[in-house]
């Protein structure tokens, strides 16, 4: 057992907490039962766990060691002191696992009747980011794109506020000049979501299946050239005194029409 905070391996784990660390190694850090069971669906990803005996206790928590030890999967126990170093919580459970984070290539995607996708332009806030996953997952929506200069998706932010959702959709990595010739070349249907003139009310489009959904960074919205590369634009109307939605309530309101609609069809 690990007494000490000090320890290599600790501090490399610690580290994770650095987008450029968790660029470096490809690595990244998730803890809490729930979020643990969620990436052992996955369990391909996951390089290391790490546990706390002395605050662990539980009948899920050792299935999933069970789990671990039968996949070969290296184990590291720790005390209470070196494991809360480690957690971004106040109360921590005592499980954590080091995941290898994965991404998709956009070439290798196919658009099959029924997939839905939200492509973010330049989403700076992780926790934005973590709640779409978890709106798209609810909506059985397929995965994520993220374009030019996102926010980093296994953020430990970003993670939490997915709940797990991170781990059952696809994500892809792209820049806006490779996205829009993928999007030409394979006659690939895009909404944005706008709020400029002349953009129709979102709840009277009727979106095509399968789709992408576009949206902007939380400042500035979509890029003009972003803009232009959408078959149709929406805006969700505002009648009370804000003028704006945050960007995860934004696309939780998007999803959920373009949801019901599809599901009406079927």
């Amino acid at each position: 057992m690990i007494t000490s905070s000090a320890n290599q391996r600790v501090k490399e784990i610690r580290k994770l907490r650095d987008r450029k660390f968790r660029a470096e190694t490809g690595l990244a850090w998730v803890e809490g039962l729930r979020a643990c069971g969620d990436a052992f669906t996955r369990i391909e990803m996951i390089q290391l766990v790490v546990v706390c005996p002395e605050i662990l206790h539980s009948d899920f928590a050792e299935k999933l060691l069970e789990k671990a030890n039968s996949a070969g999967i290296d184990v590291l126990e720790v005390n209470q002191e070196v494991f809360s170093s480690l957690s971004g919580k106040e109360n921590p459970i005592g499980m954590g696992v080091v995941i290898h984070q994965q991404f998709c290539s956009l070439e290798g995607l196919s658009m099959n009747p029924g997939d839905l996708w939200v492509a973010l332009d330049r989403v700076a806030d992780p926790g934005n980011l973590g709640t779409i996953l978890r709106t798209l997952d609810s909506c059985g929506g397929k995965g994520i794109i993220l374009l030019d200069n996102c926010t980093d998706p296994y953020d430990p932010t970003s993670i939490r506020a997915s709940t797990g959702a991170i781990f059952y959709l696809d994500l892809v990595k792209v820049g806006t000049i490779e996205f829009s010739g993928w999007k030409q070349k394979n006659d690939i249907i895009l909404t944005g979501a706008v709020a400029v003139p002349g953009a129709k009310d979102y709840h009277s489009h009727k979106y095509a299946d399968p789709l992408i959904l576009l949206m902007g960074s939380e400042r500035e919205g979509l890029t003009a050239t972003l803009t232009e590369l959408c078959d149709s634009l929406v805006s969700i109307p505002m009648i009370g005194h804000v003028d704006s939605l945050n960007l995860a309530e934004a696309a939780a309101v998007m999803l959920y029409e373009i949801f019901n609609q599809h599901r009406e069809t079927k």
